[in-house]
């Protein structure tokens, strides 16, 4: 007997974990500012902070002009001061280069950031390093400090302001702007709702797809049964994105079978672990451990099912994006991960090939690097690329509302970095990652109740 479409609905829907009251929890917390949700041409011009930093940098002139106009109203008068200092300038004795200088910040500053609105730190440190280099010269090799208290006072206050205006633009302007950026593109991508990886096979929320049940030590392949509805691959490199999720699946499946050879790295207060494990012919692989306060399936949806609004929360990743969806188990990505390290490792991108199954008491996700015509390598990144990994969400059989996640990294960032220096930021990165996820089941629960 044939099936309806209305019938095979229904068993699609059967088979889906209970994660309705999930979808509504995601809903009711992720709820975007209005200006991210804006288009393009009505966004803000100069955002908040930019703004600020501009009227800072006028601030600066304003207070150095202050200063000089009350040094020049001393002894002789105003006007007698300034023919000495203005007409008649000595590098030793005046003041009026100290107010050029502030002249010179003010103008180049803004210019850079208000008027080409740049998003780069060397314009600032063009302006901070004259300002230091001039000052430093002229404290060492002028006779203003025999002049009394202006004679400490303006150079002083010069250098701190340019050292102020630096601090702010790097630590607050640049970053915030950045972070609001990653959050726009978010809100923008969020806004449009994605093609099914599953068709039909969606959550009440009608956002989320999952992708069809596997069992462990299972031959049987969807996309050959010919009684299934969902995408298939087509084409051999489809056929060929598939055969790599499945091999990236497989070794997957092989390092979690033997933790019993993991070798402890570190931990961390949280009760987080990284172990290390080597995999032939790939080496050395990073696996982490923690126990998660929720359920399984949040985890699952979070991590797994829609890593393209991952951004949203972790700020390990810069970027993630769905490149293409070859079958109902099996889908292109392409990631970019934030600097680490402090900044010493710069960000990286990644096209993986990534493989997604739905297990009795697990859920897994299993990836390897590939290529794409759609991402070929950037200047503006380092390609990097991973061996077998993903992620794992395995249920609890005696408390539903605990589950244990594993994260498995086996990268090379490529680049001339030390390996000590790697080692050490692929473990921080798995920690701080797991921060971020642990901060937004909390914030889900929250929302939820």
């Amino acid at each position: 007997m044939t099936k309806t479409p209305s019938d095979f609905q229904a068993d699609l829907e059967r088979s889906l974990p209970a994660i309705a009251s999930i979808n509504s929890s995601f809903s009711q917390s992720q709820i975007f500012s209005p200006q991210y949700c804006l288009p393009p041409e009505q966004r803000r011009v100069i955002s908040d902070v930019r703004r600020t930093f501009c009227l800072f940098v006028t601030f600066d002139l304003l207070f150095v002009s202050l200063l000089w106009i009350i040094e020049l109203n001393t002894n002789n008068g105003i006007k007698k001061n300034l023919e000495l200092e203005v007409l008649s300038y000595t590098f030793g004795t005046s003041f009026f280069d100290i107010f050029l200088l502030a002249v010179f910040r003010f103008s180049v500053l803004l210019l850079g950031y208000a008027v080409l609105r740049l998003r780069h730190w060397w314009v600032i440190a063009i302006t901070t390093l004259v300002t230091s280099a001039f000052l430093i010269a002229k404290v060492i090799m002028s006779q203003l400090l025999s002049r009394g208290a202006f004679g400490f006072v303006l150079p002083i206050v010069s250098f701190v302001l340019a050292w102020l205006e630096t601090w702010f633009l790097d630590f607050k302007v640049l970053t915030q702007e950045a972070e609001e950026e990653r959050w726009y593109t978010a809100a923008q991508a969020a806004a449009i709702r994605p093609p099914s990886l599953y068709p039909g096979a969606m959550s009440e929320g009608g956002q989320f797809y999952s992708p069809p049940e596997s069992f462990a030590g299972s031959d049987n392949e969807f996309d050959d049964d010919e009684d299934a509805v969902g995408r298939r691959a087509v084409t051999d490199q489809d056929r060929e994105y598939v055969r790599q999720g499945k091999e990236a699946m497989d070794v997957v499946d092989q390092i979690i079978g033997q933790e019993v050879n993991w070798r402890f790295e570190k931990s961390n207060d949280a009760g987080d672990a990284v172990y290390t494990f080597e995999i032939p012919f790939h080496g050395k692989t990073y696996v982490l451990k923690a126990l998660m306060q929720c359920p399984a399936e949040t985890v699952y949806q979070e991590v797994i099912l829609q890593p393209e609004k991952m951004v949203l929360w972790n700020r390990t990743v810069a970027n993630c994006q769905i490149l293409q969806r070859v079958d109902d188990n099996t889908l292109v990505s392409y990631d970019v991960s934030a600097a680490a390290a402090g900044g010493v490792v710069s960000p990286r991108d990644f096209v993986n090939v990534r493989r997604i199954e739905r297990r009795r008491d697990r859920y897994v996700s299993a990836g390897i690097a590939t290529a794409h015509h759609a991402k070929p390598p950037l200047t503006k990144y380092v390609r990097g690329e991973n061996g077998p990994g993903g992620f794992v969400v395995i249920k609890s059989s005696r408390n539903p509302t605990v589950c244990t996640f594993i994260w498995i990294l086996n990268t090379d960032l490529k680049g001339r970095l030390p390996r000590n220096l790697i080692h050490r930021s692929l473990a921080a990165t798995m920690f701080e990652f797991c921060g971020h996820l642990r901060k937004r089941v909390k914030d889900l629960h929250g929302g939820a109740s």
